[in-house]
């Protein structure tokens, strides 16, 4: 395993060379590296779907007892698997996309860098190990994002993600720090749920690991930062925003369930945020008129429902997690490769201006319409398993679970109009208005979707295949007992397939009244409020002028002032270090104890004197004081 990051980290390395010697063909060497560890993963599949478990480790910190201890389960097989996989054909993609661009060599080293930190932060055992790999994630995104620095709208997009990102992390730092302490180790695999559930500090350690886990998958009020990152370039989008950095919260909540979940208080934060952050980015994703930003609010909705999914904690709920994760990431990493592949050919992402592209782009309209059907849920698609089952973990909650699937059945059929706004509006009728001449884009940059949209329906079609090898280990890795694992298309008519096929119904109607909806949602200003964005700058403006206050009153210049203040703090601490010292320290005056006058008088003229000679505006005055 770790040869694996060492192998995709070294392509980071020869990544600006290798360009500046092939160009654009570059990619094809490079997407070596990941398609080698994607291999390397697949020869380790037998063994994790048989209920086994490998396992490496390296000294790091021995002193601390850190180690880059490395575990792969089903868990983090199916992410490592994701993370190379597609990882490969972003590479791939990325070298078509950016051929004209100046600093390829650059992206594709950013790229990597972050694919290498990506399966570090899956693949680590160690909580202090995990983190620092979480962070560099955040350090890599933020490149990512701005690496069009010269435009307004990404260095903004970029900072704002790595505030967000970053204050959680601190959050989450905290809270590893405390779930060590508690848990009895310092890895996921030793962490006793027990003693967590009845230690006094579990609700601080579920805060704590929440707000890191919310700020990282754009979970409500921290969202806003996923869409604005669209500013970042299409193959940013399909592999961070859709597959990967986006599901590492994801991923912490997965893997923290066996330790943390099943309290009250987990299930409602989870059930209620991931409901209410599914239902908030699918009504935004239907306000949008770019297909990039429809597709990131798209992303937001799924992110929310995989929440809701873990919080659940039910049979069919934990299973609709595990195909939810994988179908969510083949046809979202599709959708936005394919809208890439739209913007370089047609010259814009406008749905207004988009249509009939399917007779100029027949292979990428192919690539769309599996995925979006996909998007859709419906049969036989991978994401049609998804969304049964969905329902189904739903309604294992009784009259809660209810309410949610009538919120879920709104939301998805939210997310089926949008799958049209994708396909039908973009492929399908009447000539655009583009402004370049529509044509189909080069191999690289079809290949990725078409493959993605095909392993969708192969999943679906033939879902035992799916099951045995992939998410049958990863939702025993999830659950905290052992959960029956049974795939299917066809169910029988069930109360989830009512709700499914209520959901493609209203789905429906809702495309049909597509513009008097979306007029109708216009006049709902508090949308904008949801957004964030005008919060953002206004809190963000508040701190730099608090920031540029306290720096006003403490860097001041006056040499006298600093050292008052530092001799003041010195002294301080060493009288508190004093009086808490046991032995010869001193003591705290009793009311029982004698008074001495001339001490207390002698130490208030004293105090007084330094007090005059920090403020003192002349040199006459300064030894005046000092002498007293």
């Amino acid at each position: 395993m770790l040869a694996s990051i060492g192998l995709i980290a070294f392509a980071m390395l020869a990544a600006v060379p290798l360009v500046g010697r092939l160009g654009e063909r570059a990619g094809w060497v490079l997407a070596l590296a990941p398609l080698a560890a994607f291999v390397h993963f697949l020869a380790h599949m037998p063994t994790v779907a048989g209920g086994g478990v490998v396992t490496s480790s390296l000294a790091w910190v021995p002193a601390l007892g850190v180690e880059l201890a490395f575990r792969l389960d089903g868990l983090s097989l199916l992410f490592a698997l994701l993370i190379t996989g597609i990882g490969t054909l972003i590479v791939l993609y990325a070298g078509a996309y950016l051929s004209d661009h100046h600093h390829l060599g650059r992206f594709h080293a950013y790229l990597l860098g972050f694919m290498a930190a990506m399966l570090g932060l899956v693949l680590a055992d160690d909580l202090i190990a995990m983190f620092v790999f979480w962070e560099l994630t955040s350090v890599c995104s933020f490149l990512l994002i701005a690496f069009q620095h010269d435009k307004a709208e990404s260095r903004r997009a970029a900072l704002q993600a790595l505030l967000i990102t970053g204050g959680g992390g601190l959050a989450l730092l905290a809270g590893l720090i405390l779930l060590g302490s508690v848990g009895g180790s310092w890895q996921f695999s030793g962490l006793s749920g027990e003693a967590l559930a009845e230690h006094a500090l579990y609700p601080a350690i579920l805060v704590l690991v929440l707000i890191g886990a919310f700020t990282k998958s754009a979970q409500l009020p921290f969202h806003l930062w996923l869409p604005n990152a669209m500013a970042a370039p299409t193959p940013v989008s399909a592999y961070l925003h859709s597959a990967t950095m986006v599901k590492a919260g994801v991923y912490l909540l997965a893997r923290l369930n066996p330790a943390l979940g099943g309290s009250p208080s987990w299930s409602t934060i989870l059930i209620t945020v991931g409901a209410a952050t599914a239902l908030v980015g699918a009504v935004l994703a239907i306000r949008q008129t770019d297909l990039k930003r429809v597709l990131a609010y798209t992303t937001v909705t799924v992110l929310g429902q995989l929440v809701m999914l873990l919080g659940t904690n039910t049979h069919y709920g934990l299973q609709a997690f595990a195909i939810y994760l994988v179908a969510h990431a083949f046809y979202k990493a599709a959708l936005f490769m394919a809208v890439g592949a739209i913007d370089h050919a047609t010259g814009t992402r406008q749905i207004a201006l988009l249509g009939g592209l399917i007779r100029h782009m027949p292979l990428t309209g192919f690539a769309v319409a599996l995925a979006a059907f996909s998007n859709a849920g419906l049969p036989p698609f991978f994401g049609f398993i998804a969304k049964e089952f969905k329902y189904a973990g739903l309604i294992e909650l009784g009259v809660a679970g209810w309410v949610t699937t009538a919120v879920m059945i709104l939301t998805n059929a939210l997310l089926l109009t949008a799958a049209g706004l994708v396909f039908v509006r973009a492929f399908l009728g009447r000539e655009g208005r583009y402004p370049l001449p529509p044509h189909e884009v080069s191999l690289p940059m079809w290949l990725g979707p078409m493959l993605l949209a095909i392993g969708g329906f192969v999943f679906g079609a033939f879902n035992n295949l799916a099951e045995v090898w992939l998410i049958d280990a990863a939702v025993q890795a999830v659950s905290r007992a052992t959960v029956p694992v049974n795939l299917y298309l066809w169910g029988g008519v069930t109360p989830a397939l009512l709700a499914s096929l209520l959901t493609v119904a209203l789905g429906v109607f809702f495309y049909l009244q597509r513009t008097r909806l979306r007029r109708r949602l216009s006049l709902w200003r508090v949308l904008w409020r949801v957004s964030g964005d005008r919060i953002w700058d206004r809190l963000l403006k508040r701190v730099f002028v608090f920031a540029g206050g306290v720096a006003d009153r403490f860097q001041h210049g006056s040499l006298r002032q600093h050292i008052s203040a530092l001799v003041l703090a010195i002294a301080g601490c060493a009288l508190i270090g004093l009086f808490a010292s046991t032995g010869d320290g001193l003591a705290w005056p009793q009311a029982t104890s004698p008074i001495n006058l001339a001490a207390v008088l002698g130490c208030v003229l004293a105090v007084a004197g330094a007090a005059a000679a920090a403020v003192s505006p002349g040199r006459v005055a300064l030894v005046a004081t000092l002498g007293a």
